[in-house]
């Protein structure tokens, strides 16, 4: 066995060092690359994909899923401290709704009404053991309730139900109460909407209970319903604060965008920087005016609504009273003499016209979201800019300051919409302190200067072998041969003869005795 092995390994060698050294390299590293690459192959192809088919997941649930999964066959794996579950992508779909229809995720509640037809005794259910139940029924309906809105994580509710009597009036019943604790995802903030949503669930849940008596609170405090749900105590302005806080982000936002796709082309977005402050009046105001003019085209004169003309004419003759003529200061002027006689007569014209006037009534709402006033602050890198390009670059935005400041009722003079909008020019290199800058783009430079030397290193390395191997191929080849001493074996009769001709050789020529002995060697 062992001169079989030998022979093999006699072979191998033999087939190994047949070869060149540099064939020896591309062979080694074609066969390393070959198991790698088989390797590589057999793990992506073999290999079984998990994908997360349930997270955030109480310590109850995931037990209650773990249970499943062994009993069923299914591989899976833990995650995130064993709030999570990953099932093999193939079956994922699968699980979840067989997981589903057997209720196995109760989102920490403590159960469910599903679980009220399940008894605890062959004979029935006692009332206390009805009553625990249905409890804890009701405060995983609450919490499964609670659960169905978006961005809630996790929910524990406990509601407290009144001892009902028969001897005890309504105004000496006990109230309910429910306590929650609600926890969000990750960058969720619930609105004054969503709060009031989550009170109308629990009041509407539990029978007898008020919404001052709900208790909702969270991981950043306690969640305050507004009046319009009779919270009471509640804040009644949260919702109209975040509203306008909303609206005051959205509009600074917009304005900030739309500067930076301004200054995009022109700059490039990654050598800017954007800052917008904004102050808005949220106040709404009515006002009403009544406007009384005339008709236009019409000598100031409105419409004649009635006209109405009179004229009246009396004559008279006969003795006519009379006094004493004079001019004193007691005395009538040109008043007739006494005893004269003659005729008398009178006219009377009267005229009444009625004009009516356009009389117009505005009703005028002057809505909020005015802007008051603004600071825009723009940070440019100073690599490609100029001072030219700077000014331009304010006037710009000086320019639409003053659009949306047209309302506020500033002063709008050149110096204060300056002190409104400032432009800075700075470098936005990162400097260390040792007089260097260094970028992203400075390390890819130095990687490719580093990459190129190397493969022009190994470029020059193997012409450097190729000329060596070249020149070492002509060297042999103007070598003289050298010529082998020959030894007469025809001619010798005897093993001593023979002998006495190689020692003779040996001592004349000692260089050519080794090649001969080489010579034989390589032979046999």
């Amino acid at each position: 066995m062992n001169e079989k092995w030998a022979r093999v390994r006699e072979k191998m060698l033999g087939f190994w060092n047949q070869y060149s050294k540099a064939q020896k390299w591309v062979l080694a590293s074609t066969a390393a690359l070959l198991l790698f690459a088989i390797i590589l192959l057999t793990y992506l192809f073999t290999r079984t994909e998990y994908e997360v088919a349930f997270s955030n997941l109480d310590s109850a649930d995931a037990a209650s899923i773990m249970e499943y999964l062994d009993g069923s066959g299914i591989g899976y794996k833990l995650g995130d401290a064993g709030t999570s579950i990953s099932v093999p992508s193939a079956v994922a779909s699968k699980v979840k709704v067989e997981i589903g229809s057997e209720g196995l995720v109760q989102s920490g509640s403590v159960g469910s009404f599903a679980k009220m037809s399940e008894s605890s005794s062959a004979l029935g259910m006692t009332e206390d053991e009805f009553k625990v139940k249905y409890l804890n029924a009701l405060n995983g309906e609450v919490q499964q309730l609670l659960m169905s809105k978006q961005g809630v994580a996790r929910v524990k509710a406990i509601v407290t139900l009144p001892e009902e009597s028969v001897f005890l009036n309504d105004s000496d019943k006990d109230k309910a109460y429910a306590a929650v604790v609600m926890t969000f995802k990750p960058g969720f903030r619930p609105k004054q909407e969503e709060i009031d949503s989550y009170y109308n669930l629990v009041k509407s849940a539990v029978p007898n209970l008020d919404v001052k008596d709900i208790t909702i609170t969270s991981s950043t405090g306690d969640l305050q319903p507004s009046d319009a749900i009779g919270g009471g105590g509640g804040s009644s302005l949260g919702g109209v604060y975040q509203n306008q806080f909303e609206i005051q982000s959205q509009f600074e936002n917009t304005l900030k965008r739309n500067i930076t796709n301004f200054l995009n082309p022109i700059v490039g977005m990654d050598n800017m920087v954007v800052s917008v402050v904004s102050t808005l009046n949220f106040d709404k105001k009515s006002s009403t005016e009544q406007i009384v003019k005339p008709l236009d085209n019409n000598d100031n004169k409105g419409i004649v609504i009635s006209e109405q003309n009179q004229s009246e004419t009396s004559e008279g003759s006969g003795a006519q009273s009379g006094g004493v003529a004079g001019v004193g200061e007691t005395d009538v002027s040109n008043y007739p003499a006494s005893g004269s006689s003659g005729s008398s007569s009178s006219e009377k014209v009267s005229s009444t016209v009625n004009y009516e006037v356009n009389r117009i009534t505005n009703n005028i709402d002057y809505g909020p979201y005015k802007v008051k006033d603004i600071s825009i602050n723009v940070g440019l890198d100073s690599a490609n800019m100029t001072p030219e390009r700077l000014t331009e670059i304010q006037g710009v935005l000086v320019r639409s300051a003053r659009v949306l400041l047209a309302d506020s009722g500033l002063d709008l003079t050149d110096e204060a919409l300056a002190q409104r909008v400032s432009v800075l020019s700075q470098s936005f290199s990162i400097d260390d302190g040792s007089g260097g800058g260094t970028t992203p783009s400075s390390f890819w430079l130095a990687g490719a200067g580093l990459l190129a030397l190397a493969l022009l290193g190994g470029g020059g390395y193997l012409v450097y072998r190729r000329r060596k191997a070249a020149r070492e191929a002509a060297e042999l080849e103007a070598m003289p041969k050298a010529e082998m001493p020959t030894i007469d074996l025809d001619n010798v009769t005897n093993e001593s003869q023979v002998r006495k001709q190689l020692e003779s050789l040996a001592k004349r020529k000692p260089e050519e005795f080794v090649n001969l002995l080489r010579t034989w060697l390589v032979d046999e």
